[in-house]
């Protein structure tokens, strides 16, 4: 590595956390979001870094401008996607959840234009002034404010209104794993609300609801579907886990693929069950959650 190179290395790699988790954000994809922050880090790399005076706001302007032109082709994409929609799954670290960017939220951005999404989680979510928020994204303090409002407006029904404490969420997502795998209607009965919903993300790659399945009746008669499938090959618990800010789990299905399921808590009760099985979505999973 030259010189340059490694100097430049050296200076970027403490703000690559925070540039991966705006991208994410920003993005729902891991592997998109990798791709901007390394490509950014090649743009830092030929920047005269001797005149930047903040690092990190010019890093994360860079981002967040190749994460507006990314969407521009992912919503395209979007379109002709094959079943329901949902973010990569990432198994939450400390960090992570202390920004409290839930599932549901990430799925209330994609209803909202790039640059509402961009003000919202500059602003509302990574704390940055409107000042840095409109250099972000080339627009007006003020413009960057109405646009912040309105993303707000939209996405308020999406944040929780009472964060349910981490270890209780686990325990839910424990109780719900057993009563899956066993069959104990009684007790699934118990755990979910009556307008539950399940939305299964197959991409077409492994067979998944071609849309979200609504409703108590409808979904418990899912589970007990699910329940005499699980009798003859159950699935393989990998672990407990925090994923996009839901209680939830990584298991190892009897095709030999990972799945991963989280679980929305309102209420004492689950009304949103999210499960990924789409495998392009969870190779980024293979050495973290297996440990």
């Amino acid at each position: 590595m030259d010189a340059g190179r490694a100097d430049a290395a050296i200076s970027f790699e403490p703000h690559r956390p925070r540039l991966t988790r705006v991208a994410y954000r920003m993005l729902g994809s891991v592997a998109d979001a990798e791709d901007v922050v390394q490509d950014a880090f090649l743009r830092w790399h030929t920047t005269d870094r001797s005149e930047v005076d903040n690092a990190e706001a010019f890093l994360v302007r860079v981002v967040t401008r190749l994460c507006l032109d990314v969407l521009k082709s992912s919503r395209r994409k979007r379109e002709t996607y094959i079943g329901p929609w949902l973010p990569d799954p990432v198994v939450e670290s400390e960090a992570d959840m202390a920004e409290d960017v839930t599932l549901p939220l990430l799925l209330a951005l994609e209803r909202l234009s790039p640059l509402e999404r961009a003000a919202f989680l500059l602003h509302d979510v990574f704390g940055m002034e409107f000042d840095e928020v409109a250099t972000a994204i080339d627009r007006e303090p003020a413009a960057c404010r109405q646009l912040a409002a309105r993303a707000r407006q939209h996405v308020h029904e999406a944040r929780p209104r009472f964060a349910v404490d981490q270890r209780r969420g686990l325990e839910f997502a424990e109780a719900f794993f057993a009563a899956s795998q066993t069959g104990d209607m009684a007790m699934l009965k118990s755990m979910l609300a009556a307008d539950i919903t399940v939305t299964a993300d197959g991409g077409g790659k492994r067979p998944a609801g071609p849309v979200p399945i609504v409703g108590f009746d409808a979904v418990m008669r899912l589970m007990e579907r699910m329940a005499r499938m699980f009798a003859n090959a159950p699935s393989q618990l990998v672990r407990f886990a925090t994923i996009n800010g839901l209680p939830g789990f990584v298991t190892l299905e009897a095709d030999g693929e990972l799945q991963t399921t989280a679980l929305e808590i309102v209420d004492g009760k689950i009304a949103g069950i999210y499960v990924v099985r789409n495998p392009d979505k969870l190779g980024h999973l293979d050495g973290m959650a297996l440990n």
